[in-house]
């Protein structure tokens, strides 16, 4: 009878103990709390991950930057009277072809050296060369909100990103073979459609497998990128000029990217989380702790949405979940994000006014166009570099301020100066380089800030949108540009205090997770 008895317990011990063991339920984590405890929040995997999504940046700063060579005004001179003779047709003192006959001069390389000489954007149609660049930036603005949306959709980061490059590569070497203005226009309209979408994907998909603790860091490296790549693109232009090569020979790191390097790059696991593919989740989350060497992620552990943590367990073993959708019509119906949204677009219209038209207004430095470029490019990485020192430290709201009233004020000074003399000149060259370098660490930041401010399930949508803004922000430059003397600085100035004062009214996102739902954010926001 006892042991009779015996068996029967031990019969109902073994049913109910996987019931009552805590092994047996499943613990929920958020993507953050499961890299920072079993993965590891920056290791091996992130690194090279990183920077394989930084390259599209780099082909980024080389698609955006080539026309300043291509549409360059190129050297021209005065012809002989008659051959043999050394009488010029013209003065040799003229500084403009527009006053002379058409037949007393040449350009010194032929038509086919820029777009200018080849299709006579000279004198009455020298406008034509600028209306170029603001419809490239039109096309950008129009491919931020449109490739921004498909990266949350079910596109995703990576094939978004993908679409992106093979366009770039494709109108890229297409607008070589212009045929005439309209047609040239025509295909810097589609590359800037493409070029629009490539920097925002390429940085969410990259920083997105990041810990909390090192975002600020790696969010900040995609610039470096950035300016490398117009450091790149000036050294192929210096020695391929005619503008049709160097479109093609522009075009050739994004078909090296496509083709060797892309297929390397994974998908981003928190797309794959808040489109309900857990199971692709874990798996790449199980590659990252490998990679970074750490152990193999316990099996009672699940990864979840961070609004899905305090739930009940039963459905937290499902390997596939409904998918959780968001567009930007999400963003504005919630009283939180909205009010973000809003004010990170218009500060990154301040922004990038800012900073394009100081490009722009910069004084020459007294060399050749291609030195030039690379030395500006080169002069915007000590800001990153600051930048992501003190991000960490001081956090992003007084960082973000501090940038942009610290070039708000040099550009404010320098509309007070008078180039009256060449150290005057000086002076006001002085003020617009520490104004751009200002302006360069408060585009660095923002990227990081704004990607903080959205959950994972809007954060394209809402980031696309704010980068349409920096591209409403570039046409808008060269309007200001053209005022002269110290009315541009004037203005650049007013914006750079304006954006500043905006962002006073963002919350700091330091130490915050990265929200993967809207639900999330409300819920913490409650807190």
């Amino acid at each position: 009878m006892s042991s009779e008895l015996s068996s029967n317990s031990q019969l109902y011990g073994n049913l109910l103990s996987p019931l009552l063991s805590p092994e047996a339920i499943p613990e929920k984590v958020t993507m953050d709390d499961m890299l920072e405890k079993y993965c590891g929040e920056f290791g091996l995997w992130q690194l090279r991950h990183l920077v394989l999504s930084s390259l599209a940046w780099l082909l980024q700063g080389i698609h955006t930057s080539v026309m300043i060579f291509a549409d360059r005004e190129p050297a021209w001179h005065c012809l002989m009277s008659h051959a043999g003779y050394t009488t010029p047709r013209c003065p040799t003192t003229a500084g403009s072809m527009c006053d002379l006959e058409p037949s007393s001069w040449e350009w010194s390389s032929g038509k086919g050296s820029s777009t200018m000489s080849e299709f006579g954007l000279i004198c009455g149609d020298k406008f034509k060369v600028g209306l170029v660049q603001s419809i490239f930036f039109a096309g950008c603005m129009i491919g931020a909100g449109v490739f921004g949306h498909l990266s949350d959709s079910k596109l995703g980061r990576k094939g978004s990103l993908a679409m992106v490059c093979i366009l770039n590569t494709i109108f890229g070497i297409l607008t070589a073979f212009s045929s005439d203005y309209s047609t040239y226009v025509m295909f810097r309209f589609l590359t800037g459609l493409s070029a629009g979408g490539t920097g925002i994907i390429a940085f969410v998909i990259g920083t997105e497998p990041v810990g909390q603790s090192w975002r600020g860091v790696a969010g900040m490296s995609p610039f470096y990128f950035y300016s490398t790549g117009i450091a790149v693109v000036s050294a192929i232009g210096y020695f391929i000029q005619p503008w049709r090569s160097l479109y093609i020979a522009s075009s050739i790191p994004s078909v090296i990217f496509v083709i060797f390097l892309l297929p390397f790059l994974h998908e981003s696991p928190r797309w794959y989380l808040v489109r309900g593919k857990v199971d692709e989740a874990m798996k790449i989350m199980q590659k990252i702790a490998v990679s970074n060497g750490k152990p193999n992620i316990p099996d009672g552990i699940v990864l979840a949405l961070d609004s899905e943590v305090n739930e009940d367990v039963p459905n937290a073993q499902s390997d596939t979940k409904e998918a959780v959708k968001g567009t930007i019509l999400d963003v504005l119906r919630s009283p939180i994000t909205r009010i973000r949204f809003f004010l990170g677009v218009a500060v990154n219209f301040f922004s990038s006014a800012v900073y394009y038209g100081l490009s722009l207004n910069a004084v020459n430095l007294g060399t050749n166009l291609y030195l030039n470029v690379a030395l500006n490019a080169v002069a915007e990485m000590p800001a990153y570099l600051l930048s992501a020192f003190v991000l960490d430290r001081l956090g992003r709201k007084p960082v973000a301020i501090g940038t942009m009233w610290f070039s708000g004020v040099f550009c404010l000074a320098g509309s007070l100066v008078k180039s009256t003399n060449e150290a005057w000149k000086v002076v006001r060259m002085v003020c617009g380089l520490l104004g751009i370098f200002g302006i360069a660490g408060t585009f660095s930041i923002l990227y990081v800030y704004l990607m903080e401010l959205f959950p994972t399930v809007v954060r394209n949508a809402a980031l696309g949108c704010a980068t349409q803004a920096v591209q409403l922000g570039a046409i808008s430059a060269p309007i200001v540009v053209v005022l002269g003397g110290g009315a541009p600085f004037a203005v650049f100035g007013a914006c750079g205090i304006a954006g500043g004062f905006l962002v006073t009214y963002l919350p700091e996102t330091l130490n915050k997770p990265l929200y993967d739902t809207m639900d999330g954010l409300q819920e913490a926001e409650a807190k």
